[in-house]
C-alpha cells in the first residue's frame, strides 16, 4: 500500500481544509520555520493511531484542534483523512475490496476521537493493525522525524529487533500475539472468577434445596392445618345452623300457641258478651211476670171462677221463675268460669312472651356466634393466602437459582472452548515466530526502508 493523498481540516495550524497529494517519485514540502511542515508529519502519525499527546507536542489530545488566533475563532473539531493505494490487493481481508482505502480520524472537544475506514466506524486497534500489516504505523522507524536517525543508530537490541520485525512484515503478527495473550490472561481471570461464582452458587443451591425441603414440609403441614381448620369451622357452622333452626322452630311453635290462646280468649270474650246481652231480657221478663202476678191477684178477687186457672197459671209462672233463677245462677257460674279462664290465659300469655323474648335472645347469640365464626374463617383465609404467597416466592427464588446455575455452567463451557481456541492460536503464533525470516526478503525491506529515509 502507498500513500496517495492527505486531507486536513482544523488540525493544528491547518484551519481551512487542505489536501496534500503524494505523487509517484519524491514529494517534498519546503518552507520556513513555523509554516506547518512538522504538523503534516504529525497529522500522518495521528491518523495512523497515535495515542500519546506528547508525541504530537501537546499536553492533551484536544490540543491538535485549531486553538484560534486574534483574527480567527477556534474550531470545535479536527479531521484528518489519509487515502491509500490498494491496487496490489495486499490489505487485510475486510478492507481489500477496492483499489483505494480511506482512513479518517476525527476529534471533537469533549467527545474524543472516532476512526473510520472506508466510511465505516472502527476501533483504534483496527487502524493500528491495518498499518502494522503494511509494515508501518505511528511508531514505525520508516517515519523519520527530528533526532530519529540518531535514535536508530543508538537503538538497543530490542528496538533493533522491532525494526527488523517491521521490515520483515511480521509486526502485525506480534500485535495480534500480544492481543491474544491479553485475551488469554483475561480468560484466565474470568475462569478464576467463574470458579468463585460457581462455589458461591453451589452454596446457594444447597441453602435453596434446604429451604425447598422446609417449604415442602411447611406446605404439607399448612394443607393439613387448613383441612382440619376447615372441618372445625364446618362443624361449628353446622352446629350454629342447627341451633338457629331449632330456635326458629321454637319461636314458630311459641307464636302458634300465642295465636291459638288469643283466639280462645276472643271466643270466650264473645260468649261472655252474649251472656251479658241476654241478662236485660231476663230481667224484663221477670218484671212482666211480677206485673202479671199482681194483675192475677187483683183478678182473683173479682174472678173467683177463674181461680183454678189463675192458680195453675201461678204454678206455671213460679216454675218459669225457678227456671229463670237457675238460668241466672248458671249464667253467673259461666261468667265466673270465663273470668277465671281469662286470668289463666293472661298468665299463659305473659309466660309465652317471656319465652319468646328468651328465644329471640338465643337467636341473637347464635347470629353473633355465626358472625364470629365467619370472621375467624376470613382471618384464617388471609393467613393461608400469605403463607401460600411466601411459598410461591421461595419457589421462584429456587427456579431463579437453577437458571443462574445453568447459565453459569454454559458460560464456563464457552470459556473453556475459548481458552482451547486461544491456546491453539498461541501455539500457531509461537510456531510462526520461531521460523527464520528469509534473508533476501529482509535485505529487500531494509533497502526499501533506506530509500524512504
Amino acid at each position: 500500500m502507498r500513500f496517495k493523498r492527505l486531507r486536513l481540516a482544523g488540525f493544528k495550524s491547518f484551519v481551512d481544509p487542505i489536501e496534500l497529494r503524494i505523487e509517484d517519485g519524491l514529494t517534498g514540502v519546503v518552507g520556513p520555520n513555523g509554516c506547518g511542515k512538522s504538523n503534516l508529519f504529525e497529522a500522518i502519525r495521528w491518523v495512523m493511531g497515535e495515542s500519546s499527546p506528547k508525541s504530537l507536542r501537546g499536553g492533551g489530545m484536544e490540543d491538535v484542534i485549531f486553538a484560534g488566533t486574534q483574527t480567527r475563532p477556534s474550531r470545535d473539531f479536527a479531521d484528518v483523512t489519509l487515502l491509500l493505494d490498494n491496487s496490489t490487493r495486499r490489505a487485510p481481508a475486510p478492507y481489500n475490496d477496492g483499489d483505494q482505502i480511506e482512513v479518517a480520524r476525527r476529534i471533537e472537544r469533549g467527545l474524543g476521537s472516532a476512526y473510520r475506514i472506508n466510511g465505516r466506524d472502527v476501533r483504534q486497534k483496527d487502524v493500528q493493525l491495518l498499518f502494522a500489516d503494511a509494515a508501518t504505523g505511528a511508531h514505525s522507524p520508516a517515519l523519520v522525524g527530528q533526532g530519529r536517525i540518531g535514535a536508530i543508530i543508538a537503538a538497543k537490541p530490542q528496538e533493533r529487533r522491532a525494526m527488523l520485525e517491521e521490515a520483515a512484515g511480521i509486526a502485525g503478527l506480534h500485535v495480534r500475539r500480544k492481543d491474544a495473550e491479553q485475551r488469554l490472561r483475561a480468560a484466565e481471570v474470568n475462569l478464576s472468577r467463574l470458579d468463585d461464582v460457581l462455589q458461591a452458587m453451589e452454596a446457594q443451591v444447597v441453602a435453596l434445596r434446604r429451604q425447598a425441603r422446609q417449604a415442602e414440609r411447611y406446605r404439607q403441614l399448612s394443607d393439613r392445618i387448613r383441612s382440619i381448620e376447615g372441618q372445625l369451622l364446618f362443624a361449628k357452622w353446622r352446629e350454629a345452623v342447627e341451633a338457629a333452626d331449632a330456635a326458629k322452630r321454637a319461636a314458630a311453635e311459641t307464636e302458634a300457641k300465642v295465636t291459638q290462646a288469643t283466639r280462645d280468649a276472643a271466643r270466650l270474650s264473645a260468649a261472655q258478651a252474649e251472656a251479658a246481652a241476654g241478662l236485660p231480657a231476663l230481667r224484663q221478663a221477670e218484671g212482666e211476670a211480677a206485673a202479671q202476678l199482681q194483675a192475677f191477684n187483683q183478678m182473683r178477687q173479682s174472678l173467683d171462677a177463674e181461680l183454678a186457672q189463675v192458680a195453675q197459671r201461678q204454678r206455671e209462672l213460679a216454675a218459669n221463675r225457678d227456671a229463670t233463677a237457675r238460668d241466672l245462677a248458671r249464667e253467673a257460674g259461666l261468667a265466673d268460669d270465663a273470668a277465671a279462664a281469662l286470668n289463666r290465659l293472661t298468665v299463659e300469655a305473659a309466660a309465652l312472651n317471656v319465652r319468646i323474648a328468651g328465644a329471640r335472645t338465643g337467636i341473637a347469640a347464635a347470629a353473633a356466634q355465626v358472625a364470629a365464626a365467619e370472621k375467624t374463617a376470613s382471618e384464617d383465609d388471609r393467613d393461608l393466602n400469605s403463607r401460600i404467597e411466601a411459598q410461591s416466592e421461595a419457589q421462584a427464588r429456587h427456579r431463579a437459582a437453577e437458571s443462574a446455575l445453568f447459565a453459569a455452567t454454559a458460560r464456563q463451557r464457552r470459556a473453556g472452548d475459548e481458552v482451547a481456541r486461544l491456546e491453539r492460536e498461541r501455539e500457531t503464533l509461537l510456531a510462526d515466530d520461531v521460523g527464520e525470516v528469509p534473508r533476501a526478503a529482509a535485505e529487500r525491506d531494509f533497502a526499501a526502508a533506506d530509500a524512504v529515509i
